[in-house]
């Protein structure tokens, strides 16, 4: 399985992007702002308007029409879990908001198996980073995107890609571009 951008522009931003995510590969976004990680790997999953290029996976392109079918494939964790009265352009979904979607819905997952999902990760309970990247994993797809993943899930993510999966995450984190398989600057 592969997801590739062929020079992506996104709207408003003055650069495109070209990557290609390998199954069994871990891809690093590096350099530019926060704001700017999140909105590439919305993109890939279909939530920036592409002005220029194409995102596909598999040679089948990203479009408004195939968007869901996308997002089934793939798991997001979020930089952060969205505060009481924050008001954003794309609002982070919390613990609970990724198991009330339809999709989801069917998951056994009980605190138990998260909590074991979680030091598996590397965190602590209370990490709400380390919350959202456990909640990603145990939904169990094949692309796993993550934004700014603690330092402490570097080699659980390495690991989970080895195990044949996509995996895309957007770090400045030293530790994280030395264990990265592709490093793509922005």
């Amino acid at each position: 399985m592969m997801l590739e951008l062929n020079e992506v522009l996104i709207e408003g931003m003055n650069r495109t992007l070209s990557l290609m995510a390998k199954a069994g590969e871990l891809t690093c976004l590096t350099g530019g702002t926060a704001a700017q990680h999140t909105r590439w790997l919305l993109a890939m999953q279909g939530f920036e308007t592409v002005t220029n290029g194409y995102i596909s996976i598999d040679g089948e392109p990203l479009t408004s029409r195939s968007a869901p079918t996308f997002r089934k494939l793939m798991a997001y964790a979020p930089d952060r879990l969205c505060e009481l009265g924050e008001v954003t352009t794309y609002e982070p979904p919390s613990v609970q908001d990724v198991f009330s979607l339809k999709a989801n819905r069917e998951l056994p997952i009980s605190n138990g198996i998260l909590g074991e999902e979680m030091r598996r990760v590397g965190g602590s309970q209370t990490d709400s980073r380390v919350q959202l990247i456990a909640v990603a994993v145990l939904l169990n797809k094949p692309i796993l995107i993550v934004n700014d993943p603690p330092v402490q899930a570097v080699a659980y993510l390495k690991e989970w890609a080895r195990q044949g999966r996509i995996v895309v995450a957007a770090s400045n984190d030293e530790e994280m571009l030395k264990m990265a398989d592709v490093i793509v600057e922005l």
